[in-house]
């Protein structure tokens, strides 16, 4: 019997620690997509390559819009826990 329930007690630590991180990384994209909004028409944004640290020039209004559906996207994953 304890371990039954040892494994559901897991199984809501893991939960609970992915919800953590969900949440986590809505609030980031929150700030992110607020910093591109408050950015001026003239400032430069790069974008950073997965898995490598080289930065490419990027269009703002692209990058703001990606990074708006990247939230919503995040949002829904969140409502969906």
């Amino acid at each position: 019997m304890s371990q039954t329930n040892c494994g559901s007690s897991d199984n809501v630590s893991e939960y609970s620690a992915l919800k953590e991180e969900v949440n986590r990384k809505v609030k980031e994209q929150k700030i992110i997509v607020d910093e591109l909004c408050n950015l001026k028409k003239n400032r430069k944004v790069y974008i950073q390559q997965r898995n490598s640290n080289v930065f490419f020039l990027a269009d703002r209004s692209q990058t703001l819009s990606s990074c708006k559906k990247e939230l919503d996207y995040m949002k829904k994953e969140q409502q969906d826990l």
